[in-house]
């Protein structure tokens, strides 16, 4: 029973960290995409000679506040399932080490920043005659599907991400989820697909948003999910070489644990280096 207690306890350990480690990530990764975003980017700027729009793309790029409050429903809301989640007790006993937890955080968040900052550009620059779009024969955006597909690639990205905290230092496939995490996970990113590919012509706090489905190129949705799981593996392997990189050095003492030394080998500890002292005088 004992026994029992102290691996639950680690357990819970473990599900909080990968929790707090998420918040961070998840947070500075909106935090900083939508202040760089605001200053960096004037749509005005790449709207093509001929508009597809009714109106001129804004000065400045954000977001409507009625897909922020989405994110945070249907991500957010189903994060409560990481609770009931599979994860491994350590062996030892472990402490909290803040500076570490906001490390990690920043790294996976910072990857997931810098992919929605170039996928902003690559979507604002559609109609330009060498980007990406154009290389790949794909035809130019309307405003409205920019802002929606923004709202895709920040909903599935900081889902995926979650799938990479919860694995602490080790690679995001090496550890299953809890069927229920798997559950919830697959009911947030479906409804967030279905929502960034049906919403109607509209201009929510003044923003033009329009459904991706609703207007070419059709398989936008599906180019959006392969850039956002092709940046998570670079998400998780950078994850992994850090922490490889902060163990190497010991690096805000990362290698340390919680572990209390009994009092047994104290004693001999102390023992052993007054023989030496005595031997050495």
């Amino acid at each position: 029973t004992i026994v029992h207690g102290i691996l639950t306890a680690r357990c819970i350990f473990v599900r909080i960290r990968n929790f707090i480690t998420y918040r961070i990530s998840a947070t500075l990764q909106l935090l900083i995409f939508f202040f760089i975003a605001v200053f960096m980017f004037k749509p005005i700027d790449y709207q093509p000679a001929i508009n597809p729009d009714d109106e001129d793309w804004p000065s400045y790029f954000h977001m409507p506040v009625l897909l922020l409050m989405l994110i945070t429903l249907l991500n957010d809301g189903t994060l409560i399932s990481i609770g009931y989640d599979n994860v491994k007790p350590q062996r030892v006993p472990e402490k909290w080490n803040l500076r570490v937890l906001f490390l990690i955080g920043s790294v996976l968040g910072g990857v997931a920043c810098i992919s929605s900052l170039l996928l902003l550009w690559i979507l604002l620059s559609s109609w330009d005659k060498y980007s990406l779009f154009s290389i790949l024969h794909i035809p130019g955006l309307s405003y409205g599907q920019i802002t929606t597909s923004i709202y895709l690639k920040v909903s599935v990205s900081d889902f995926l991400t979650l799938f990479s905290c919860r694995t602490g230092d080790d690679w995001f496939w090496t550890s299953a989820p809890a069927p229920i995490l798997l559950y919830a996970a697959s009911f947030a990113l479906t409804m967030s697909t279905i929502l960034a590919c049906s919403l109607p012509s509209s201009y929510p706090d003044g923003i033009y948003t329009l459904g991706l489905e609703r207007r070419a190129p059709y398989l936008l949705p599906v180019y959006i999910w392969i850039y956002c799981i092709f940046w998570w593996f670079i998400q998780d392997a950078i994850k992994v070489l850090t922490y490889r990189f902060l163990k190497f050095y010991n690096i805000f003492g990362i290698n340390d644990t919680g572990a209390v030394k009994s009092t047994i080998d104290v004693t001999t500890e102390k023992s052993r280096l007054l023989g030496e002292e005595s031997l050495d005088s």
